[in-house]
């Protein structure tokens, strides 16, 4: 995967960068290449979304409906969605993620700017971007016993599955109206530390929004939270709902719809992860299960998720549940 793609000197000689210095930069879990790029002082991120995998324009459309209502996604230089590529801003090195292996003692502050970023998205009207549907929901619910669950040996009960989560999740439907746009992978490998703050309450830059949705509040707030990349403690998941609650008003079922989507997605988290090791080779993912586990585990606690919770004490051996999902 060093070898540069075909065509990359063209769209950049097209662009107007033409014989630029082309870096490949680490992979993520998609098709998505990225390549930073240098040219006599000045410096862009090269995306190549090569169809029939992947389609950059979904990206570009909510890139540029984000950047309208004024919220922080790098601007679009260039394009060429046809064949995949798309030149971006360079948001720079400090994603949260890493930033926060380095300075730990930050870790508040940076997660209080993500959360008013977060406020300030929500805030705003809801972008023109399909529901979040029940159909959505079980679909991605369903990677769980479509992945894990045969790499695991088991054989379980599907239609219990899909009945459990339409009860748990049918409560929260009319809740997502009007709606907020949903970016769908909101969490600490994903916002870019841009300014210069020491306490990494500085602005903050979104990235890898293209499946972005309209769906209730609570959502993104899990994906930060709960995040399966990086350890969040219960202390401080719980200080930053608090922190959000100060800035957004919420009804009564917020915590009980947080829980009923925390569960949703790390069970397609865990899911997704085993995907992509049984299907692309990528193993490393499956370290994280674990984390996602001890997260889907608690929410599976609340009462509002019974249905699902019975049907993990009827499918899922309590041997796998005590190692947290791991791979033996």
């Amino acid at each position: 995967m060093n070898a540069l793609p075909d065509g990359l000197d063209d769209f950049l000689t097209q662009s107007g960068w033409g014989g630029a210095l082309v870096t490949p930069l680490p992979g993520d879990a998609s098709f998505r290449r990225y390549f930073r790029i240098r040219d006599e002082g000045r410096g862009a991120m090269l995306m190549h979304a090569p169809p029939p995998h992947e389609d950059p324009r979904p990206f570009i459309a909510v890139g540029e409906w984000l950047a309208g209502h004024g919220h922080r996604a790098p601007a679009i230089l260039a394009q060429d969605a046809a064949a995949g590529w798309v030149l971006l801003e360079d948001f720079g090195d400090d994603r949260m993620r890493d930033w926060l292996d380095l300075h730990p003692s930050a870790e508040h502050g940076a997660y209080r700017a993500a959360i008013d970023a977060l406020a300030a998205l929500h805030r705003s009207p809801p972008g023109p971007f399909r529901p979040y549907s029940l159909a959505e929901f079980l679909r991605e619910a369903r990677l769980f016993t479509e992945w894990f669950c045969p790499a695991q040996g088991l054989t379980v009960d599907q239609a219990g599955w899909d009945a459990a989560w339409t009860e748990v999740l049918t409560p929260l439907l009319s809740r997502q109206d009007p709606g907020v746009t949903v970016l769908r992978d909101y969490h600490a490998e994903n916002i870019m530390l841009l300014g210069p703050a020491a306490d990494g309450g500085g602005e903050q830059g979104l990235i890898d929004f293209q499946d972005a949705l309209v769906g209730h509040p609570a959502y993104d707030l899990v994906s930060l939270l709960q995040d399966a990349r990086r350890d969040v403690s219960v202390g401080l998941e719980h200080a930053m709902i608090t922190h959000y609650r100060s800035l957004i008003n919420v009804d009564a079922q917020f915590d009980a719809d947080y829980a009923r989507l925390g569960g949703q997605r790390n069970a397609k988290i865990v899911g997704i992860f085993t995907r992509l090791s049984r299907r692309d080779g990528k193993d490393r993912y499956l370290s994280m299960i674990p984390r996602v586990w001890q997260a889907l585990e608690r929410d599976l606690a609340h009462g509002e998720l019974a249905a699902v919770s019975a049907w993990f004490d009827a499918n899922i051996p309590a041997e796998i549940r005590a190692r947290h999902g791991a791979f033996s």
